[in-house]
């Protein structure tokens, strides 16, 4: 069916939103429409004619908390999960604090982020503390991970007329989270590290180590070396740790050198760290 050039729709309900989406099937939803801003500045024209505009779907602003999960619908705002404080954990808020500045977090949704088509932040400490997304069609809804859904073959992760609608944080307490944000070999090219680890009477119980830069990358070879070792580290196995990473990373010419040698200073220091007391 036709609809008139830029048109609007504005459900309050997902049957009523698939509803219109079945009668627009080239419709597109979008939550905070952060990317339309972007999309005016640099004159890009070629929007989409009828847009589904997800804000009035009570069920997608929820967050609720269990024992275990923190569930965030897709439509909360960036700097509300902010204000959440503690319970969100500190990568995550970390990375929310460098996404621009506040005024454009009051706006932009988590959901929006996720979906961007940029380069966004949030699915790299979304990896990390392996998320998970609930994606919805007009008849099912089904859960996949941070880590598939925004794999290389992420096209064929969500189908046709299928929305995300909710993610699920797992609240694990961390003994030693960083996040940090840096700039590669050129002023746009944004990447990202987070190294995260839990402890259990002075052993090293577990270990993520995600980087991002055109692409979302974790060694779990390199992983596998520190779990179950003792604190503080030995020098010995934290080269090791550091070794194996140069060799995962010489085979990703996707990775500027000057951008392989910023991470890698990265990931000594943190390691390292891991040698004196917790």
């Amino acid at each position: 069916m036709d609809a008139p050039l830029n048109h609007v729709f504005f459900p309050s309900s997902f049957s009523e939103l698939f509803s219109d989406w079945n009668r627009f099937p080239a419709a597109v939803p979008y939550a905070g429409g952060t990317n339309l801003i972007g999309r005016q500045e640099h004159n890009i024209l070629n929007l989409p004619p009828v847009f589904l505009c997800l804000d009035k779907i009570e069920e997608m602003h929820s967050i609720t908390r269990t024992e275990h999960y923190l569930e965030i619908g897709a439509m909360v705002k960036l700097n509300r999960l902010l204000r959440l404080g503690k319970i969100v954990p500190g990568v995550l808020c970390r990375c929310i604090e460098n996404i621009a500045g506040v005024q454009l977090r009051n706006i932009a949704t988590i959901g929006g982020n996720i979906c961007s088509t940029g380069k966004s932040d949030m699915p790299a400490p979304l990896i990390a503390l392996e998320a998970q997304y609930e994606l919805r069609n007009e008849q099912n809804t089904r859960w996949v991970s941070a880590a598939r859904f925004h794999s290389a073959e992420k096209d064929t992760v969500i189908e046709n007329q299928e929305l995300l609608t909710r993610i699920r944080l797992p609240l694990h307490p961390w003994d030693y989270s960083i996040y940090k944000k840096f700039y590669g070999d050129g002023i746009f090219s944004s990447e990202s590290f987070i190294f995260l680890v839990k402890t259990q009477k002075n052993i090293l119980s577990e270990i993520r180590v995600v980087y991002k830069s055109s692409s979302i990358m974790r060694n779990k070879d390199s992983e596998a070396i520190l779990n179950g070792k003792y604190l503080p580290l030995n020098r010995k196995t934290a080269y090791d740790f550091v070794e194996n990473w140069r060799d995962f990373l010489s085979g990703k010419q996707e990775v500027s050198e000057f951008s392989k040698n910023a991470l890698l200073n990265s990931i000594e220091e943190n390691v390292y760290n891991l040698s004196d007391t917790l």
